[in-house]
This record gives structure tokens, C-alpha cells and sequence, in this order.
């Protein structure tokens, strides 16, 4: 027997036949969601990227007494990875249902999710909360949450601390407490030609980096060798390497200049932070020492992004919550990174639960089974009675 249509089919069409992808501006979807809101009566609070491409988006559905504090967050972003190079059996942004399944660009990840959630908008507005509702759609999440730090920073600046929040990143429904950390850094280190006969002439730029190279390798076998490890974790300790490197330009030139992008994901356990200031500690003492070799060289590193993890607690009430209205709970750590550690950073309880499989993010012929969002919108159907009483 095929799964019924799902009523939010319509408006998941109309969001998946944008092309947000995140080099794209993502207003017009933007503007369409947001004439939604106006015509139902709520005003959205919208905030604009730095470069002003994009936009972000809060709207806040008050409770029946008017009250616009507290509340339960939806949360989720707006843009999608590039089809460039993927060979789909059909246009990435037309999509269309086959065999049980809604294919298209962002169908999984996350235009579902947020289908779901402009199809109930009519009956969020029309019921008589008890509590208010937020939503939160973000701009470049895929890059690495470039945007979920403007995004918390609106929902902090209108102040309607909301008690829970729900980021609906694909989990297949499940009720997802916890994701590792993930962060890149760029380092270039800019040395001096010379003759590879004249060594002593020049600043070798690939030796320099290839200490910090050697100095990343210690500190990630480090990790996998003494932890701290998290056994719910696939990968049960934190991760990093070199996934990036160029330099030199021919076998008898001293190179002027060697480039590298680090990456690492890490375990609750992991201070972040230290980890990217040792990084940086060691980047500006070769700086120094190339600079003594010759004032025109040196080097330098800049963080490319930082996706903070997520750790909640198994007994905070946000998961409760999401079993309670037919997230499936279970005890699994992700290592993809999310907006939810922004959340809960800002003192937000926050899981991941959406539909769709991730395993069909981002990849040729993205789909999500329509009987995920039929249980997207059930789930967000028992959301809607429980504020409601």
C-alpha cells in the first residue's frame, strides 16, 4: 500500500523549487514565507547576512493572552548544498513524488521540516495557546552555521526566551540529544623564493608548515589513542586532520607559500577553544621564526567556522517533550554538526528531530519517504494540541 499524500506536499513543492543553494541569496524564499506570515497576521523579524545577500527570519505566534515569552522554539535553515556534478534522474529543483518518495534538492534536508511547519501556520495562528510559538529559518547553515550566530543573536535581541528548542535537521523522527563539534581553520604560511641551489637565500614555506602539520598529527592520534572517549558516538573520540594542502611550484624553487585547512569534530569532553588557541599559539611562534629568517615572511591562521556541539542531558525536559508527542527516543550521538549547539549555548534546551534520513543529504536524487512527513506533521500536530491546553 503507497503512503498517503502528505497535506504539506504543497508547500515543501514551493520551498524546493527555490534554489537556495548557499552561494545563491535565499530572499526569495525569504519573502515568500514571510507574505505568509503577514497574511495571517504575524510580522516576521527579519536580519540580513553581512554581505546583505541573505536573510534570516523570527517570527513569534503569541499565546492567547498576547504573551510572547517562553514557548517552544522550531528552528531550521533555509539553504541547500550544490547539485554541481551530481548526475540526478531528475531536475534537483522540481520535485516530484516517485515509489513512496518526494525526490528534490532539500526535500531531506531541510525543506521538509520546514514544509511541514508553513503548512500548520494557519491553525498555530488560529489556536488559542497557551504558551507562544517561534520559528527560527537561518541562512548558511551548510557552510558551517555561518549564520546560526546571527540567528540566536536576533532571538536573544527580541527576548522571548523560549523553555525548549527543536532543530529539524533530518534524524528519521528520531529524538537526537547529542552532536559533535566541528571546526576548520585555514593556515598560510608565506616564505621566499629562491633557487633550490641558493637554499640559504630563501624561507621555506612548506617546512614551516609542515611542523604544524606534524604538531596536528600528534594531537589527533593523541585523541584516538588516550580519548576522552564517548562510547555512544560511531567514532568514539574526537577526530581531525588535514584535509587541504598546497604548496610549492616546481621541484627546484624554495616555495614561497604552503596553504592547509585543519578540521576537527570533538566530543563533549574536548575544550574547543583550547584546541584552537594551541593552534594559534603555535601558528604565531612560526610566524616569529620565519619572520627572523626574513621580515617578509610569516604566517598566519584564521577560523573558517566553528559549529558548537550539542550535549543535552537525557533527563531535561526538551526530550521528554519530543518522545511525548512521537519523537523516538534513543540513545544516539551524531557526528554531523547542527544549529542546535548554538541553542543550547545560549541557554536554550535543545534536540535535533526531523524527518528524513540524513543519509540522503546532500547526495544525487535527495528524497525523503513521504511517510516521514506524515509523521513530521503528526508530530507537529501533538506539539500543537499540548500548547493548546
Amino acid at each position: 500500500m503507497r503512503d498517503a499524500t502528505p497535506a504539506s506536499l504543497d508547500w515543501i513543492t514551493r520551498l524546493c523549487r527555490i534554489d537556495t543553494t548557499s552561494r545563491e541569496t535565499n530572499k526569495p524564499l525569504v519573502e515568500l514565507v514571510s507574505q505568509e506570515f503577514r497574511r495571517l497576521g504575524v510580522e516576521p523579524h527579519l536580519f540580513d547576512s553581512p554581505d546583505g545577500l541573505k536573510q534570516g527570519l523570527v517570527a513569534t505566534i503569541p499565546a492567547a493572552d498576547g504573551g510572547t515569552t517562553g514557548g517552544i522554539l522550531l528552528s531550521g535553515h533555509t539553504d541547500v548544498v550544490p547539485v554541481d556534478g551530481q548526475d540526478w534522474a531528475s531536475a534537483p529543483f522540481e520535485p516530484e513524488v516517485r515509489d513512496g518518495r518526494f525526490y528534490g534538492r532539500g526535500t531531506a534536508d531541510m525543506k521538509g521540516y520546514l514544509g511541514v511547519i508553513m503548512h500548520l501556520l494557519p491553525r498555530m495562528v488560529e489556536a488559542e495557546l497557551a504558551e507562544p510559538i517561534h520559528l527560527a529559518f537561518s541562512y548558511d547553515e551548510e557552510p558551517g552555521c555561518l549564520g546560526a550566530a546571527d540567528m540566536v543573536a536576533a532571538v536573544e535581541q527580541l527576548d522571548i526566551e523560549p523553555r525548549a528548542c527543536f532543530v529539524g535537521e533530518p534524524t528519521s523522527m528520531r529524538v537526537i540529544r547529542a552532536h559533535k563539534s566541528s571546526y576548520a581553520l585555514r593556515a598560510v604560511f608565506t616564505g621566499i623564493n629562491a633557487h633550490s641551489s641558493l637554499k640559504p637565500q630563501g624561507v621555506n614555506a612548506i617546512e614551516y608548515a609542515g611542523i604544524l602539520l606534524a604538531h596536528w598529527k600528534q594531537v589527533t592520534d593523541g585523541w584516538q589513542a588516550d580519548g576522552p572517549f564517548d562510547g555512544a558516538y560511531p567514532v568514539t573520540w574526537s577526530t581531525g586532520g588535514v584535509n587541504e594542502f598546497h604548496g610549492g611550484t616546481a621541484w627546484n624553487i624554495v616555495p614561497s607559500r604552503a596553504e592547509m585547512v585543519l578540521e576537527f569534530r570533538s566530543v563533549a569532553a574536548v575544550d574547543d577553544q583550547a584546541v584552537v588557541a594551541d593552534l594559534e599559539g603555535l601558528v604565531a611562534e612560526l610566524d616569529q621564526r620565519m619572520k627572523q629568517a626574513n621580515p617578509a615572511a610569516g604566517a598566519q591562521i584564521e577560523l573558517l567556522s566553528g559549529v558548537a556541539g550539542l550535549d543535552t542531558a537525557p533527563d531535561e525536559e526538551v526530550v521528554d517533550l519530543a518522545e511525548k508527542l512521537g519523537g523516538q527516543r534513543c540513545d544516539d550521538k551524531v557526528t554531523y554538526g547542527t544549529e542546535a549547539g548554538f541553542f543550547q549555548a545560549a541557554g536554550i534546551p535543545t534536540v535535533v528531530c526531523g524527518p528524513g534520513d540524513i543519509a540522503q543529504a546532500h547526495a544525487a536524487d535527495e528524497f525523503i519517504e513521504l511517510s516521514q512527513v506524515t509523521a513530521c506533521e503528526r508530530f507537529m500536530a501533538s506539539l500543537l494540541a499540548e500548547m493548546t491546553r
